[in-house]
């Protein structure tokens, strides 16, 4: 493996209280190591980036790229492959490409780690596949309990040891990285017969007797006791309704002091009637002011961009809303005593679209209020609010304030009464951007390895060329380094690395084990012992 010398970059680590400073950084056998003694020098490879941007390679820590769900929306779209500019049959559609182009358009904008949000815990084995498909990112997921049948029950009869030790059991079993809520008992509560979700806080589960307030307690007491590295994931109930935000804070107080990462904020942000569209508008300020009160809750944002989107949810009961308001294509799929999904295609429109574009200026809003940039990430719930791709045209419009009024202006005069971007000023430093797309990322996912470039760090290093076109900055640096290999320069990719899985080891006391096998050998579809992965079923978890 190559050793390097990047000679003279300005170094943007958050991490290590490094802004701008100039300064050289030494790689050796994929890890940032210390300056070596004058003799061994010569022994690296020099590469000047005298005025280079150089930062820690970018983390995305809510994504949708593996899985069932994702590869039904690769069906969707297949017929559209060819006809939809930057698409082909190879490579699939740009806003849901298949794994290999995955992993080629995150790395060539300096994206070198990136987690999958939501996959059922019986479905992960095919994740695994696709990861090992996924070249140059390290990949993780978070694995989908919020609406589990045997949390459920567990939490009715007051059983929060057998809560704490299905987590363990399941997470070691399928290799995840974190515990993912989805629309807590109100999935489930679909699934039943009568097909309506939960929209109030406090009503229980169907025949589960349980609360989404409990369904979210218990999950994130076991999350704090078994001390995992990423808190408890949300994507809270009501998303996308008008007056949601209430229900947003509802469950954030509902913590009490545990902690909890909210998912796509934007979404979960909005203010009005729920039986009056016509109200919907902006609940920031309310959210931010309670978020930067309480360091142990984090959000990422789930921006909207203009352009194509499609709908890839665990909330089935979300995606049926949604196609009842659109119109057009729909699929949905409920997954055994776990999950369900919905899935349809679409796009954002804020030029004539009011809701749209309320949309777009509360996620850009969440970034600008927010105080404290390591509460929070950049994320567009992939491919949720748009593509990855994407993501150099918002740290643009973070950055600045110019290019946001331009986008302004071209969008609905009505916006203005819904959403005070228009009055927020601030503009992002590249410190900044490089929190919330580096380390607070990966800090808040509890990877202590990435997102900084200190000694001992994975050698994830992307190199940028400053110019006055932040968005072309962005979209294609200069050089991108994954564990120490060069894959990539002035955008144009390199040798492949199959990347490694991101998951804890976790170590308990398995007292549940038996009565756990009978529940299970009652209810699914396939045998316990069938359940787990073993490490030889993915190359990513054989470089872990």
């Amino acid at each position: 493996m190559s050793r390097y010398r990047l000679q003279g970059g300005r170094i943007y680590d958050p991490a290590n209280g490094r802004d701008g400073q100039v300064e050289d950084l030494w790689i050796d056998h994929g890890a940032i190591v210390a300056e070596p003694a004058s003799a061994e020098r010569e022994q690296y490879v020099a590469i000047d980036v005298a005025g280079d941007v150089v930062m820690p390679g970018g983390v995305d820590m809510h994504c949708h790229i593996a899985g069932p769900k994702v590869n039904h929306a690769r069906g969707f779209l297949a017929g559209d492959q060819g006809r939809t500019r930057g698409s082909s049959a190879e490579n699939g559609s740009p806003i849901v490409p298949n794994c290999r182009a995955t992993g080629q358009l995150f790395a060539g904008m300096g994206y070198t780690t990136a987690v999958d949000a939501a996959i059922p815990g019986i479905s992960a084995r095919l994740a695994h596949h696709e990861f090992a498909m996924t070249p140059y990112l390290d990949k993780a997921f978070l694995a989908l309990f919020g609406n589990n049948h045997y949390v459920m029950e567990q939490l009715r009869e007051q059983r929060q040891e057998a809560v704490n030790d299905y987590c363990a059991w399941m997470l070691g079993s399928v290799h995840s990285h974190g515990v993912k809520i989805v629309n807590p008992g109100g999935v489930e509560n679909w699934k039943q017969i009568h097909r309506q979700s939960l929209h109030d806080f406090d009503t229980p589960v169907g025949e589960f007797g349980v609360t989404p307030r409990q369904i979210i307690r218990g999950l994130a007491t076991a999350v704090d006791y078994l001390q995992l590295p990423h808190p408890v994931h949300i994507h809270c109930n009501n998303l996308g309704y008008p007056g949601n935000w209430q229900t947003t804070l509802q469950t954030m107080q509902s913590l009490e002091g545990r902690r909890g990462h909210f998912a796509h904020i934007q979404f979960h942000s909005y203010a009005g009637d729920p039986n009056d569209p016509t109200s919907f508008s902006s609940a920031v300020k309310e959210l931010v002011d309670f978020v930067s009160a309480h360091e142990e809750i984090s959000v990422d944002v789930g921006h909207v961009t203009p352009g194509e989107a499609m709908t890839i949810t665990g909330d089935a009961p979300f995606a049926a809303h949604l196609q009842r308001l659109t119109g057009g294509r729909w699929f949905t799929s409920d997954t055994e005593q776990e999950a369900s999904c919905g899935i349809i295609p679409g796009a954002f429109k804020p030029y004539r679209n009011l809701v749209h574009a309320t949309q777009w200026a509360i996620g850009l809003e969440w970034y600008l209020r927010m105080p404290n940039p390591w509460q929070i990430a950049m994320s567009s719930d992939h491919p949720n609010g748009g593509a990855f791709v994407k993501y150099p045209e918002v740290i643009h419009l973070l950055m600045k304030r110019d290019f946001r009024e331009q986008m302004l202006a071209r969008m609905p005069e009505s916006l203005r009464e819904r959403s005070a971007l228009s009055e927020l000023d601030r503009e992002y430093s590249l410190g900044e951007i490089a929190v919330i797309t580096r380390a607070a990322p990966a800090r808040l996912l509890g990877l202590t390895s990435k997102g900084q470039l200190g000694v001992g760090a994975d050698a994830d290093i992307t190199v940028y060329r400053p110019t006055e076109d932040i968005t072309e900055m962005f979209r294609r640096p200069r050089l991108v380094f994954k564990a120490g290999q060069r894959i990539a320069h002035d955008g144009e990719l390199q040798s492949a690395t199959v990347g490694k899985l991101l998951a804890p080891q976790i170590e308990f006391d398995d007292e549940h084990a038996a009565s756990r096998r009978e529940w299970f050998q009652q209810t699914y579809s396939l045998r316990y012992g069938n359940y787990r992965i073993d490490p030889e079923e993915s190359p990513c978890l054989l470089a872990r």
